[in-house]
Parts: structure tokens; C-alpha cells; sequence
């Protein structure tokens, strides 16, 4: 192969990588600490992008300012959907929250996709660019929007785990994901951290969906791709693996990125199944699975 061509490869594999990451750790985050198999994560990805265009596009905001409100707003979404619905989920189902949180997960993605196509209809909402320049990497020229996304989310993965590894509430989010009922016996507020790290997840989702903007533009069912590319990567990295996210983002990213050139247009989602197909009959809890809760604890 030659030098250049495999640096080509490499390079995308990379940028793309970083955007699974963002996406794969906000769910393995919700996953981990409220033991949530969510599956309206996509929805929130497509709500940071329409915010992002209304705030570029109508508001004529600066790039940063556009794509941090798309942060705050898909934030502030987690946090009120967590309030009015898995909050009182919690409190009515006790031994059947798993299976009734994905029933829920799953409804509020049709309900968010038929509001969206309701308020905004179906009509792509999209940017040419960001910022007009583009970059030189070893002799190839990316455009600076995919650059600055790339930026943003390793900006974000380094911004959450400074917040669980150096702060009293990130200390606390971390000590629910590993045992629930230890934390309540220390004094920590389960529905106080429930409802951050729901906001959390979503503000990771919003974020990647506003930072793509130019290169997908926000629509309806836009954030069904998203989401099937984060529960891949999280069902490699080992469910509710945060860290293991961020390293199994970037092997995606790359696998699909050799993919593509070797297999052609198409074939890299059918390469990255037969991973995931061998991945499972091998390893059945990922790669860096660890003793977090189970699914199905109560």
C-alpha cells in the first residue's frame, strides 16, 4: 500500500472516530449509571443539529456560540426528559425498570422524530461550511469543519472525564454506575445524578449533531445512523464503558475507514457487523468489559 494512501486512511479513520466517541460515551454513560438501554439517543443528535442551524443560520451566531447553545439546549432536553418521564418511571416500576425504560426509550424516538417532521417537516436543514478554510495534514486538504468537529468532540471526552475523575458529583456519577445501592447509603441523591447524566448523555448527542452540522445536515429520522453507530460501538467496548467507548470510537473508525477503500462504497457497515458477530460469539462482554451492574439488576 502506498505511504500516502495509508496515511489518507488513517487520518479518516481517525476524524471519524472521534465523532463515534462523542456519540458512543454520552450512551455508554446513560447506560452505566441509570442502566438505560436508550434508544432516543439519535434523537437528541438531530436536536443539537436544528438548534445549531437555527442559532448559525437565523440568529447569524458565530460557529462556537452556535454549537454551545446546541450543547445547552440538547442539555437542558436530557434533563426535562428525565424529569417528566424516567422520573416517575423510577419511582412506579422498581423491579421492571429495565424493560419498561426501553419500551420508553424506543416510543420517545417515534414521538421526537414525528415532532420534528411536525415542526420542521421534512425538509433538510443543512450549512455549506462553518468556517471557510480548510487544513493541511500530511499533504491533505480537510476542510476545517471536519477538523474543528473532531477538535470539539476530544474537547468534550477531556471536559467530561476531568468532571467524573476530579469533581465531588463526577466522583459521585461514577460511584452509582459501579454499585447503586452503596451510593444511597452514603448520602448520594440517585435522582439528582440520574438526572445530570441523562443531560449529560443528551448534551454529548446534541453536541456531535451541531459540530456535523455542514456535513449532515439535521433532519427528522437524521439521527438513526448515529444512533446504531454509538450502541456498535459500545456493544465493542463493553456495555457502560465510558472509557472503553473512547478506545473502541476510534477502532470503529478506522476498521470502517480500511473498509471502505478495500470492499468499496457500502460494504463497511457489513465488515463492521462480522465484527460485531465475532467480537460477540468471543467476547461476549466487549472488549474492556468490566464487572459494572448488570441489566437486568433490580
Amino acid at each position: 500500500m502506498d505511504v500516502t494512501v495509508l496515511q489518507s486512511l488513517l487520518l479518516t479513520g481517525l476524524l471519524r472516530g472521534g465523532l463515534y466517541a462523542l456519540m458512543a460515551v454520552g450512551l455508554a454513560l446513560v447506560f452505566g449509571v441509570m442502566n438505560i438501554c436508550h434508544f432516543a439517543h439519535g434523537e437528541y443528535y438531530v436536536l443539537g443539529a436544528y438548534a445549531a442551524f437555527f442559532g448559525f443560520v437565523t440568529l447569524g451566531l458565530n460557529p462556537i456560540p452556535a454549537i454551545l447553545l446546541a450543547a445547552f439546549l440538547s442539555f437542558l432536553a436530557g434533563v426535562i426528559t428525565d424529569k417528566l418521564l424516567f422520573h416517575p418511571l423510577r419511582k412506579r416500576s422498581k423491579g421492571e425498570w429495565v424493560m419498561n425504560a426501553f419500551l420508553l426509550t424506543a416510543g420517545l424516538s417515534v414521538v421526537l422524530q414525528n415532532v420534528y417532521r411536525a415542526v420542521f417537516g421534512m425538509r433538510y436543514r443543512g450549512i455549506t461550511q462553518y468556517w471557510d478554510a480548510s487544513v493541511e495534514i500530511m499533504g491533505m486538504s480537510i476542510a476545517a469543519d471536519r477538523i474543528m468537529a473532531f477538535v470539539i468532540a476530544l474537547s468534550a471526552i477531556f471536559g467530561l472525564w476531568v468532571f467524573l475523575q476530579r469533581t465531588r458529583t463526577g466522583r459521585a456519577i461514577r460511584a452509582v454506575s459501579q454499585d447503586e445501592r452503596g451510593s444511597m447509603l452514603v448520602g448520594i441523591n440517585l435522582d439528582h445524578i440520574h438526572t445530570l447524566t441523562f443531560g449529560l448523555g443528551s448534551m454529548l448527542a446534541g453536541l456531535g449533531g451541531a459540530s456535523l452540522l455542514s456535513l449532515s445536515p439535521a433532519y427528522p429520522y437524521g439521527g438513526n445512523k448515529p444512533l446504531i453507530a454509538s450502541w456498535f460501538v459500545v456493544t465493542i467496548a463493553g456495555l457502560g464503558n465510558t472509557q472503553g467507548a473512547i478506545v473502541a470510537g476510534f477502532i470503529v473508525g478506522l476498521f470502517e475507514s480500511f473498509s471502505y477503500f478495500y470492499l468499496g462504497q457500502g460494504w463497511q457497515e457489513v465488515a463492521s457487523l462480522c465484527l460485531l458477530i465475532l467480537l460477540l460469539l468471543f467476547k461476549p462482554t466487549g472488549l474492556f468489559g468490566t464487572n459494572i451492574k448488570s441489566v437486568w439488576e433490580k
